[in-house]
């Protein structure tokens, strides 16, 4: 019988979006190779440190310090790192496009109105920087500023559940309101939202907050539950264990990194809001979202408020950057898009009647101009993405992107 490789797991079990990576690694081993997962049986979490002498045939780890740094070049076997902490560790890495999900969360805080900005960094750690980078990137491109905070991570804390709470919620204090802020990640997220909760700052209608990871028990237990900027941890795990056995081979890696482009924003609510300081366009964007199933129009909406449709047209590109009609059309494609992700059997009839459209061809001509395929098109996708799945054990993640 053919000695199984011994693959030991560095980096904590039971992390939401690293169980995702956990179970893209497993789909790989059992799609393609027979290994054995050293993991620890109490704690569920080995730390690099410990891996000092250790003799098995590869390593997956989250090397997150120079010292882990140390520590993985004594070891004799191929490691492969999954930490974006670190700007350049010389050890082959498997991360996400970072810049790019800062420009997501940039993009989700634009689309909602929001004229200010602010975003809640982490000194010294890498994914943090690429992800203000690309959200500033986004910001200035507008002719905005944003607000900054630095916090310091808890890598190497003995006690890393205690903050410096009174400098974040000075800071919190200081933003001029409304405003859209983007956290390095979704704990810091639920962080900045205790942080208003204690100092009577109201979430999304002062500051709208939005993460990065989509950390499902971080999102959904927080109060408001959390927007954040999705990780494809799958495809993260797949590529990673996929990596690890071409190093295993004896194969020379293509590159140094292989760089991953984020998921979506998937939208909670912590940001649903409109960040305008027009209380009359705020009343107008809520009666749209109540009737968006309904055949409303952009003069049945002026008449509703009092005002004219010339008017409605210019205050919705001043404040949103967008006409009325374009507003009320991108609602309903989001709802379309997500009801269709959400249950691709769903007829598109059926979805064309919830969400406001006036018939199937109408939709159509939507998805068509905002992807490219028609949501006929977009749902037989879903379907083959889903048989492709059963058929294969591999994640949905892994299979082409619908629009690509």
């Amino acid at each position: 019988m053919r000695k199984k490789k011994k693959i030991v797991l560095a980096l904590p079990i039971g992390v939401p979006h690293l169980e995702q990576v956990l179970h893209g690694i497993r789909l790989y081993s059992q799609a393609h190779k027979d290994w054995d997962f050293i993991t620890s049986p109490e704690t569920h979490s080995i730390p690099v440190s410990s891996l000092v002498g250790w003799d098995g045939d590869g390593a997956i780890a989250m090397v997150n310090s120079l010292k882990d740094v140390e520590v993985i070049q004594t070891l004799k076997c191929p490691v492969i790192n999954i930490s974006g902490a670190l700007d350049y560790s010389g050890i082959p890495r498997v991360r996400i496009d970072y810049m790019e999900a800062g420009r997501k969360a940039a993009r989700h805080l634009l689309e909602h109105g929001f004229s200010r900005f602010a975003f809640y960094g982490l000194k010294n750690v890498f994914y943090a920087k690429s992800e203000y980078q690309g959200f500033i990137e986004v910001i200035k491109s507008q002719g905005y500023k944003c607000s900054y905070y630095e916090d310091t991570p808890t890598f190497a804390m003995d006690k890393p559940w205690q903050h410096d709470h009174v400098s974040l919620e000075r800071w919190l204090q200081s933003l001029e309101k409304p405003v859209g802020l983007m956290a390095s990640h979704d704990p810091r997220a639920a962080m900045v939202i205790q942080a208003c909760k204690r100092c009577g700052i109201k979430v999304p209608d002062e500051i709208a907050v939005i993460g990065f990871n989509n950390d499902i028990q971080t999102c959904e237990f927080s109060d408001p539950q959390i927007t954040s900027v999705a990780r494809p941890g799958e495809k993260v795990g797949w590529l990673t264990a996929e990596l690890l056995d071409s190093l295993i081979s004896g194969k020379t890696p293509q590159a140094a990194e292989i760089v991953i482009p984020p998921g979506e924003v998937v939208e909670r609510l912590s940001t649903d809001t409109i960040g305008v300081d027009n209380k009359l366009i705020l009343e107008v964007v809520n009666n749209i979202k109540r009737h968006i199933n309904e055949p409303i129009s952009v003069n049945s909406i002026a008449v509703s408020v009092g005002r004219s449709r010339r008017w409605l047209e210019y205050a919705f590109r001043e404040y949103l950057r967008v006409t009325p009609h374009e507003f009320i059309t991108n609602i309903r494609f989001k709802r379309a898009k997500f009801l269709l992700e959400t249950n691709p059997k769903i007829s598109i009839k059926e979805v064309a009647y919830e969400c406001g459209f006036s018939g199937s061809r109408q939709l159509n001509l939507v998805f068509e101009k905002q992807l490219g395929v028609s949501a006929k098109l977009f749902k037989n996708k879903l379907l083959e993405s889903l048989e492709l799945k059963v058929k294969n054990n591999i994640p949905n993640s892994l299979t082409p992107p619908i629009n690509s």
